[in-house]
């Protein structure tokens, strides 16, 4: 493929996945991934490096415009929880490559699948039936913040081994055990993302991933403008989402993902 073409296809792949960024919270690298795989034809480890890059472009520029659209005062109160998983999340994706040359592919996968349809269908449930006062009450700060950096812990190996920003996993954890609302839960992945995902591209750097300058010129910037562009978008559409909506498109896309691994050929 010519890099006309690339770039061209590029662009238009690029804008819709960052609406859902903006819209929901999540760096759209599960929707990525298939087309850098099959589209673009690019091996699977230069697949998720180029994924991670653009992940970066995309959830700097969903944070900047959700940022301007909400009432950032709200999220104040949540800065030590923010932090405390921030904590764990770097460190877990420091320790994951590590950590997945001992654990079987087929084992996490089939946990990773367990883990996403459980949380979709509560998402997906939740939004129809209604369950109360989401999340655990913790019986102090402290108990509250350690449970956050071993979540934090959890996010970043996920982060580490399959390439993705995270959100998937981080939204659901702060809906479902720390009770937070599913539009601030959507500002507060993309924040607690940035540091899991420079985590990830500091370490393909030193692989040399990005040593291809005519790949980042042709795929990596045309994708990552429209993944601004559709950032913008999906910032704005969030003022008028209801949240119960916002629940069945995270819960679906969670299925989704989770099936699109589990079916993954090894």
């Amino acid at each position: 493929m010519d890099n006309k073409k690339t770039s061209l296809l590029s662009l238009a792949i690029g804008a819709p996945i960052g609406c859902l960024g903006g819209l929901i919270g999540l760096g759209g690298a599960e929707f990525r991934l298939p087309f850098l795989l099959k589209t673009f034809n690019k091996t699977a480890k230069k697949a998720v490096a180029l994924n991670m890059l653009i992940s970066l472009i995309t959830v700097l520029s969903a944070t900047f415009f959700r940022m301007n659209n909400v009432d950032v005062s709200i999220i104040y109160p949540q800065i030590l929880l923010m932090i405390a998983i921030i904590v764990g999340s770097t460190t877990g994706a420091y320790f994951g490559i590590g950590i997945s040359t001992k654990i079987s592919d087929v084992l996490f996968k089939k946990v990773l699948l367990i883990l996403l349809l459980v949380m979709g269908l509560l998402l997906i449930s939740e939004s129809f039936i209604t369950f109360g006062s989401m999340g655990i009450i913790f019986s102090s700060l402290y108990i509250e913040l350690i449970v956050a950096v071993i979540c934090g812990v959890i996010i970043g190996i996920i982060s580490s081994l399959l390439g993705v920003a995270g959100g998937e996993v981080i939204i659901p954890i702060l809906i479902l055990i720390f009770g937070i609302d599913v539009k601030l839960a959507g500002t507060m992945s993309l924040i607690i993302s940035l540091p899991t995902i420079i985590v990830g591209i500091t370490r393909h750097t030193r692989n040399k991933m990005y040593s291809n300058k005519s790949e980042i010129s042709s795929l990596v910037v045309p994708m990552g403008i429209s993944s601004i562009i559709g950032a913008s978008i999906g910032a704005i559409l969030v003022i008028y989402a209801p949240s119960e909506l916002l629940k069945v498109i995270l819960g679906a896309l969670l299925i989704f993902t989770s099936i699109k691994i589990f079916t993954e050929k090894e």
